[in-house]
């Protein structure tokens, strides 16, 4: 069994109330280092690829560079999700370490919180860490990502006004953004090796959705694996409130959790088709795979 990626949430802490992300219900969690090293060595045979991310925001700890350190020393390449609002110089820095291969950070943040803060003062460090990438010449990616389009085009004046900033930021010719969206999920490139990506907005599972479908395919335990900051197992990266409790790494280790009964009843559900579980029937993410978009 190999994953793609496992998700490792080393914080839940995100320090923001985005509007299209579900509330925080479980208590504050930060993986201490010591465990985090444990679970690393328990992923080694099933992954080279971690990345820091389910609910928390990593950039949000001030020692992320021990934890980076301790993925480099066991060879792991990492992706940091991020909502931009923690990039001043000295958290930046963090992210020239030599294990990060890929910053993925969320425009949509801005307009989607009360937090006090203007545009230009918002986007201002993240187009700073572009610009440090481009003139260091350091070989990860940056995914700039603007997941809110919808049917309605509801963030049609925030998004014309971000594409002005980045057109101008890096040299496009104007219009050249919008003459570029198809309206499904695509990548733009704006500089080397610096994305900017495409989506819809997307409902999380929930117990209390309404929709129900026992029919259906994930990623969950076949490409991708989760362990939150307390270290219960998941099968995937969208079960913040560990709502599929597989075990916890601090009680039994990864291939015991693997091969019980019921992490194999749900792959061996998504390999024919079927949903085992409740959260994954009233998961909507789960069309997305149906209409041969991967998990990004």
């Amino acid at each position: 069994m190999k994953f793609f990626r496992a998700y490792v949430e080393v914080t839940n802490v995100c320090g923001l109330s985005c509007t299209f992300c579900p509330p925080k219900n479980q208590p504050t969690v930060s993986m201490e280092l010591s465990f985090f090293a444990t679970v690393l060595e328990e992923l080694r045979p099933y992954t080279d690829e971690i990345a820091l991310h389910v609910m928390g925001d990593p950039m949000v700890l001030s020692n992320l560079r021990d934890y980076l350190d301790i993925a480099q020393k066991l060879n792991f390449k990492v992706m940091i999700t991020t909502s931009g609002f923690y990039l001043d110089p000295l958290r930046r820095e963090a992210l020239f370490h030599p294990s990060i291969r890929q910053v993925n950070i969320s425009l949509n943040s801005f307009n989607k919180n009360s937090v006090s803060r203007a545009f230009e003062s918002y986007m201002e460090p993240i187009l700073a860490l572009c610009d440090e990438k481009l003139s260091t010449q350091s070989d990860f990616f940056i995914n700039l990502r603007l997941w809110n389009l919808d049917e309605q085009g509801s963030e049609k004046e925030f998004n014309k006004k971000l594409f002005a900033l980045l057109e101008g930021h890096f040299a496009l010719e104007g219009g050249t953004i919008m003459s570029h969206i198809s309206g499904d999920r695509q990548s733009i490139r704006l500089a080397s090796k610096i994305l900017l990506h495409f989506d819809h907005y997307f409902e999380w599972p929930s117990l209390n959705n309404t929709m129900l479908n026992s029919e259906g395919y994930c990623h969950g335990l076949s490409k991708q694996i989760a362990i939150l900051a307390d270290g219960r197992v998941v099968p995937c990266c969208l079960d913040g409130e560990g709502i599929i409790d597989l075990g916890n790494l601090h009680a039994t280790n990864l291939g015991k959790i693997l091969t019980s009964k019921r992490s194999l009843a749900i792959k061996e559900g998504f390999a024919n088709g079927q949903c085992s579980e409740e959260l994954c029937q009233k998961c909507s993410y789960k069309e997305r795979f149906r209409k041969g978009h991967p998990n990004d």
